[in-house]
């Protein structure tokens, strides 16, 4: 399985790097938008939403929405980007709303309609807020497409270094505290850290590839961090959803990896913080 997931990550990775550094904004953010509304019918199916023609009928109404906030972005001279910073600051908030919800296992586990209900209204409030930080991001002057890059360069380097920091140091400083048991119980503390520092690192790294000067990079280091941390909120959400629905992975599209959604979990949470971080901060 390792050996899979690494040829799938090598086919993957340069694909993904090559796609945000060359294709311009509209043409990115239509593949992204793609890429979501994949993610998306998998979290349907995480919300136990089995009738093909209801989950059709949802993911149109998600793909509506976006397509408003671009119809509603037109300007006399091109585009603007307010609704995009609005709804990705709405999805910073949604995500510390999903930070408690991680904190009460049993909310809306019961697999009834009033549970789906509350997980769809998290599916968009998921994918649509990652997707406008995703275009904020990228359309930013200057060099948009290599600060997406970066970000994104943040969670995957926390994403390994949990990882490998978990597998080599998890349970030996902790007292073998587990960082949310009931929800994943393979993820320590130790494993939090290593990707903790792991993405400050690359962050900063990527941010002069970026253009960054010197003293930007306190900053960039901040906004690393807590992107880190909303990735972790992200990932630990998706694991309560396959938790309840007594699932695995989201899917099964990329070999080794599982679904589209386990790729992208992370990402979904990061994004609008790091968009909402580089902007106040001024990076």
């Amino acid at each position: 399985m390792t050996r899979t997931r690494l040829l799938a990550a090598l086919v993957m990775a340069p694909l993904a790097i090559a796609a945000i550094l060359l294709l311009p904004t509209p043409w990115l953010v239509a593949l992204a938008a793609v890429l979501f509304m994949i993610g998306l019918w998998e979290w349907f199916d995480l919300a136990e939403i089995e009738d093909t023609l209801s989950r059709t009928v949802l993911l149109a109404a998600n793909l509506a929405l976006v397509v408003a906030l671009v119809w509603a972005s037109r300007s006399s001279v091109g585009y603007t980007l307010v609704l995009f910073q609005l709804v990705s600051v709405i999805g910073v908030v949604w995500w510390l709303v999903a930070l408690l919800w991680l904190g009460r296992y049993d909310f809306a586990s019961d697999h009834d309609t009033h549970a789906r209900v509350f997980k769809l209204a998290a599916g968009a409030l998921s994918m649509i807020p990652a997707w406008c930080a995703l275009a904020w991001i990228h359309a930013s002057q200057p060099n948009g497409h290599r600060w997406l890059l970066t970000s994104l360069a943040i969670v995957w380097a926390a994403d390994s270094g949990a990882y490998f920091a978990g597998r080599k140091l998890g349970g030996r400083f902790f007292a073998g505290r587990k960082l949310a048991p009931r929800v994943s119980p393979n993820k320590t503390i130790e494993g939090l850290l290593g990707g903790v520092v792991a993405g400050i690192v690359v962050g900063v790294l990527f941010a002069l590839f970026a253009g960054a000067n010197p003293s930007q990079l306190p900053a960039v280091a901040l906004v690393a961090l807590f992107a880190v941390l909303f990735s972790v909120i992200g990932d630990l959400f998706e694991s309560l959803l396959k938790r309840h629905a007594g699932v695995k992975d989201s899917g099964n599209l990329i070999p080794g990896h599982g679904g589209i959604l386990d790729r992208i979990d992370g990402v979904l949470a990061a994004l609008p913080v790091f968009a909402l971080g580089k902007a106040v901060l001024g990076f």
